[in-house]
């Protein structure tokens, strides 16, 4: 970095610096998310929804949308288009009919294992390579971030499926 970058700036312009940071991340986040598409035909966000359903399975679709923070809403057209994509299959709970257990299929799980991480290559390399104490104040300053920003209930989709991708 050059000295023009530790510059300090007056607290009314820090509010600049912030946001162009947060563009900068989210023109990251929608390059990685189409890369998603060309190599393996799924948007972020179905891919770290079929992450959780392998994590948790079997799943049922509340416990999942609290995993992945998406609306319920949300997430049944993701759902819908998994099960479409022969990724997930859903089954009826034998306890409550009303809800849907969620599983991965075979193809699910190859696709899981061909599939690049969902957080950008870059990155995940870079963050293995700092400390536990690093990861954790990057990650617990964005936390900040989203409280700050009173996003916590907000419903992350639309910052994943930026740019219009296709199903």
């Amino acid at each position: 970095m050059n000295q023009k970058d530790h510059q300090v700036l007056p607290f009314e312009r820090m509010d600049l610096k912030i946001l162009q940071s947060l563009r900068r991340i989210i023109r990251a986040v929608d390059q990685h998310s189409k890369r998603l598409s060309n190599e393996v035909s799924l948007t972020s966000p179905q891919l770290v929804c079929l992450l959780a359903i392998e994590e948790l399975q079997p799943v049922g679709q509340k416990a999942l949308s609290e995993k992945v923070y998406l609306s319920p809403s949300t997430l049944v057209g993701i759902l819908d288009r998994l099960q479409a994509k022969g990724l997930i299959t859903r089954e009826r709970s034998s306890t409550d009919r009303r809800a849907q257990v969620l599983q991965l299929s075979t193809h699910g799980q190859e696709t899981i294992k061909r599939a690049p991480s969902p957080l950008q290559d870059k990155l995940a390399t870079a963050l293995q390579g700092l400390s536990e104490l690093e990861q954790s104040t990057i990650s617990l300053s964005l936390e900040r971030i989203v409280e700050l920003m009173e996003a916590g209930d907000i419903d992350a989709s639309p910052l994943l499926e930026t740019g219009g991708l296709s199903n």
